[in-house]
């Protein structure tokens, strides 16, 4: 399912119009409007497949505790945000794409399985990820300001 999500989403964002919207509306709402990209309609299509691709890992995770646990998620968002970050998006939008989403998923659940094997104190790999998240974000703006001076 990870594969082909990834595949779909990298062949969605680099080959389609819809892929160039997206980015656009990321980068700047209202010069997209103004260069003619429907805004409404690409942030409503970009929520419904959050949305919908939340629903199938939501679905994954309950077949994997053989429960439906509401609270069995808590706490993911920071690998999330890790995830995207590390994997080379920007926080201030039209960077990354999903090869580096997919790529910092993969470093954040090696670093989560590896602590656990480790017996590493949970709030500590917390600590971990947060300063990773603080480490790619200064190295984002530091490659920023590096091509503007250039």
């Amino acid at each position: 399912m990870f594969a082909v999500v990834v595949a779909v989403a990298a062949f969605v964002l680099r080959r389609t119009v819809f892929g160039r919207y997206v980015y656009a509306v990321g980068s700047n709402p209202e010069s997209a409007r103004l260069a003619g990209v429907p805004v409404t309609r690409v942030l409503i299509a970009v929520y419904a497949i959050g949305g919908l691709l939340a629903a199938v890992g939501g679905v994954l995770f309950s077949s994997r505790l053989n429960a439906g646990i509401p609270t069995a998620g808590t706490g993911y968002e920071l690998n999330a945000i890790a995830a995207c970050v590390i994997g080379g998006a920007s926080l201030f939008g039209a960077k990354g794409g999903a090869f580096g989403a997919a790529a910092g998923a993969l470093i954040v659940g090696t670093l989560n399985n590896g602590g656990n094997l480790l017996a590493v104190n949970s709030f500590y790999l917390q600590i971990i990820i947060g300063a990773l998240i603080l480490v790619a974000v200064a190295f984002d703006q530091w490659q920023g300001r590096r091509a503007r001076s250039a």
